[in-house]
C-alpha cells in the first residue's frame, strides 16, 4: 500500500504542487487511452445532453469502470484527468471521462448555461455510464468542483435511486463550500483569479456566439473577480434569488453526510490554496466516509518529484485493489 504523501523539501510549496498537478510532463502513457477513446453523448433528461469519452480495454476483460469528473473550467482532456485515466487504463480498467455541461467541446449541446447545482443531469448521465461496465465494479473519481459533484452523486445514490454496481467514490481536493472557495480564488494569488476568470469568460463567449438571441455577456467581460462575475450572471439562473442561495444549494457540511450509503473517500491537503481546510476539520466520523488530510499537496497536486508520479493515483488504486477493511486504508481523519 502507498505511504502518506511526503514530497521533497523543494517541492512542498502548495503553489508548486498545484502547478505540477497540471504539468504536461505528467502525460506519458495517454496515447493508448486516446486511441481507445470513443465519444459518447449521454441523456441528462429534459433534453440535456452531456459529452464524454469511453475507453475500453482490448478484448473482453476489464477490472472495472472508472469515471473521472474534472474541476471547474477543466474538461475531459485536462492534464490531471488524462494522467489519472491513463494510470488506471494501463492497469486494466475501462475509463469514462465525463464533461460537465459547457465544458470541453460541449457548449453547443445545450442552450442552458452550466452552474454548480446541476446534479440531476449528472446523476442520470452517471447511471448510463455505469451500464457500460463489462466487469468488476464502478468507481467515481472527482477533482475540485468535480469532487463536489462526486460527493453529491454518492449522497444521492441509494436504494430508491442508484448508480448500478457503484462501489466507491473518491474526491480529490473537493470544494465543500463553493462560496468560500470562490473567495479564496479571489483573495489568493492573482494568478488563480486570472486563470479562472480567463477560462470562464472564454466559455461564456462561446455560449454567446452559439446562442446570440439568448445571451449577451459583453458587459461582464471587464469584471475582475470571480465573485463579481457570479453575482452578475445570476439573472441567467432564475432558480436562485441570489448567489448565496445558489452557493448554498451545493454546499456540503458535516450533517450532509449522515445518510451516506456508499464508501466515499476524500483526499485533501492542509495547504490547499483554493479549498479552505477548516471545512474538513469540521467533519466528524461517519459511516462510509473516509477522510485523508495530508500536510502537503496543494490543490489537486500530490506530485512526487523527480518523476511526476502521483500519490493519489496510487492511493486510490490501493484502496480499490486491496481486499481488506477500508478503515485500515483511510482512518476517519488522518492528519
Amino acid at each position: 500500500m502507498s505511504k502518506e504523501f511526503s514530497p521533497g523539501f523543494f517541492f512542498r510549496n502548495p503553489h508548486i504542487q498545484t502547478f505540477l498537478g497540471r504539468s504536461k510532463f505528467r502525460l506519458r502513457e495517454e496515447e493508448a487511452l486516446r486511441r481507445a477513446s470513443a465519444p459518447v453523448i449521454l441523456d441528462g433528461g429534459n433534453g440535456v445532453r452531456l459529452l464524454g469519452y469511453h475507453s475500453r480495454q482490448p478484448g473482453s476483460d476489464s477490472r472495472g469502470l472508472i469515471t473521472l469528473i474534472h474541476g471547474w473550467e477543466g474538461s475531459a482532456d485536462s492534464t490531471y484527468i488524462l494522467s489519472t485515466a491513463s494510470y488506471f487504463f494501463q492497469r486494466g480498467f475501462d475509463i469514462f471521462r465525463l464533461n460537465l455541461r459547457d465544458h470541453g467541446e460541449s457548449h453547443h449541446l445545450n442552450e442552458g448555461l452550466f452552474h454548480g447545482a446541476l446534479l440531476p443531469e449528472t446523476f442520470r448521465a452517471m447511471q448510463q455510464i455505469a451500464r457500460l461496465r463489462r466487469g468488476g465494479h464502478v468507481y467515481i473519481i472527482g477533482f475540485s468542483l468535480g469532487g463536489n459533484y462526486a460527493l453529491r452523486l454518492a449522497l444521492k445514490h441509494n436504494r430508491q435511486e442508484s448508480i448500478p454496481s457503484l462501489s466507491h467514490v473518491f474526491a480529490v481536493s473537493p470544494a465543500l463550500d463553493p462560496y468560500k472557495a470562490t473567495l479564496a480564488i479571489d483573495q489568493g494569488l492573482a494568478i488563480y483569479r486570472r486563470y479562472f476568470l480567463k477560462k470562464w469568460k472564454r466559455s461564456l463567449r462561446k455560449k454567446e456566439i452559439l446562442f446570440p438571441d439568448r445571451y449577451n455577456f459583453r458587459s461582464m467581460m471587464k469584471i475582475r473577480t470571480c465573485m463579481e462575475l457570479t453575482e452578475a450572471i445570476m439573472p441567467y439562473y432564475p432558480d436562485f434569488n441570489d448567489c448565496r442561495q445558489y452557493f448554498n444549494h451545493y454546499t456540503l457540511t458535516d450533517k450532509t453526510f449522515a445518510d451516506l450509503s456508499i464508501s466515499t473517500t476524500i483526499m485533501i491537503s492542509q495547504d490547499d490554496p483554493v479549498v479552505p481546510i477548516e471545512d474538513f476539520h469540521a467533519l466528524r466520523y461517519q459511516q462510509n466516509l473516509y477522510l485523508s488530510i495530508q500536510q502537503h499537496g496543494g490543490h489537486c497536486g500530490f506530485i512526487d518529484m523527480p518523476g511526476f508520479s502521483c500519490w493519489y493515483e496510487r492511493k486510490i488504486y490501493d484502496t480499490i485493489i486491496l481486499d481488506s477493511p477500508l478503515a485500515n486504508h483511510f482512518p476517519a481523519v488522518m492528519q
